[in-house]
Parts: C-alpha cells; structure tokens; sequence
C-alpha cells in the first residue's frame, strides 16, 4: 500500500513538472530583461517619461550582440506603433502596438563591430528616442535569446517519460525487496 502511494506522489510530481514547463517558458516574469536607456538611474527615454507621448524606457537585450545574430528591442509610448532603425547595422523595423511596443531585429553579418546607436520613433509622433547598444564581431547562437528559451514539447515528452520510468523501477524495486523469501522464517 505504501508503495502505491509513493508511485502515486512521484506520478503526480511528473505531471505537475510536465505540466508547469510549457506555462513557465511562455510566461516570463521579464520579456526582454535588457538594459534601461543611456544610463539615467531612471531608465527614461532620450525625451524622459512623457506618458505615451513618444518613444521613451527604450531597452535592447542583448546589449552587445554578435553580428548576424538577434537583439529585441522595447519602448514605452509607442501605442500605435513604431519603428527601430541603426543605419549600417539592420533594417528599419516595426515595433508592435501597445503600451510596451516591442521588435526584433536581425544585426548586418557584415555590421562593424563597436559601440553603436539604434533610434526609435513611435507612428504618430514625431519624436525620436535613442539607445546604445554594442556589436561583436564573430556570429553567435540566436545572440539576444541566448538560453531563455525553455524545452520544446518534445525534450518535456522524453523528460517525463524518462523520469516515470525511475519512478516505476523504484516502484517494482521496492516491491521485490518487501517480498518475503520462501524458507526463511
């Protein structure tokens, strides 16, 4: 009977594991987790918080990102909308709509390596916001998503298959153990 509920609780364990990987990874506590703007202790923009009236909390993760590789960038402000563009570094890109726009871009294979600029610039204002960020030389692997990624729904399979079975094998261990041996008294 014991054994039965251990194997209960250790199959209970393997399901809320299994279960809970797939809502962690697409829920983070901190999409992007990049560096505020320019240095200011209070992260604002290059036209400071002006409460939707522009670009402003610009932040790129990675801060320095390998050429060929991906860096995402956010702003606060651009509810409609906007745009990031580094001239030489990537294309002009669409940032989403929203209270917090965010976009992805591809850095130049052939981008120099250094310190640059990227800006950005909601659809309906004209002011423009601005942020450092550096390029490496060399491609990295998907640079600006580094690890953040969880297990795909195949490893979670294979893990938790993985982890019953010992979880059934201790089971029949167990059981083989309790069995009493015939002439022993």
């Amino acid at each position: 009977m014991r054994v039965l509920r251990a194997l209960t609780v250790a199959a209970a364990a393997v399901v809320a594991v299994g279960l809970s990987t797939p809502f962690a990874a697409a829920n983070p506590s901190d999409p992007l987790g990049g560096a505020p703007l320019g240095g200011s202790p209070s992260g604002q923009g290059g036209n400071g918080g002006n409460n939707g009236n522009g670009p402003s909390n610009v932040t790129v993760n990675p801060y320095s990102v390998h050429q060929g590789s991906t860096m995402q960038v956010s702003a606060a402000g651009c509810r409609h909308g906007g745009t990031v563009w580094s001239a030489g570094n990537f294309p002009q890109t669409n940032l989403s709509a929203g209270s917090i726009g965010f976009a992805s871009v591809r850095i130049f294979n052939h981008a120099s390596p250094g310190n640059h600029t990227l800006s950005v610039k909601c659809h309906d204002n004209s002011l423009v916001a601005t942020h450092r960020f550096t390029i490496l030389r060399g491609n990295g692997a998907q640079g600006g998503i580094g690890g953040s990624f969880g297990p795909s729904t195949a490893e979670t399979a294979i893990g938790s298959s993985l982890v019953g079975a010992a979880a059934l094998g201790a089971g029949v261990h167990v059981m083989r153990r309790r069995r009493p041996l015939r002439g022993r008294a």
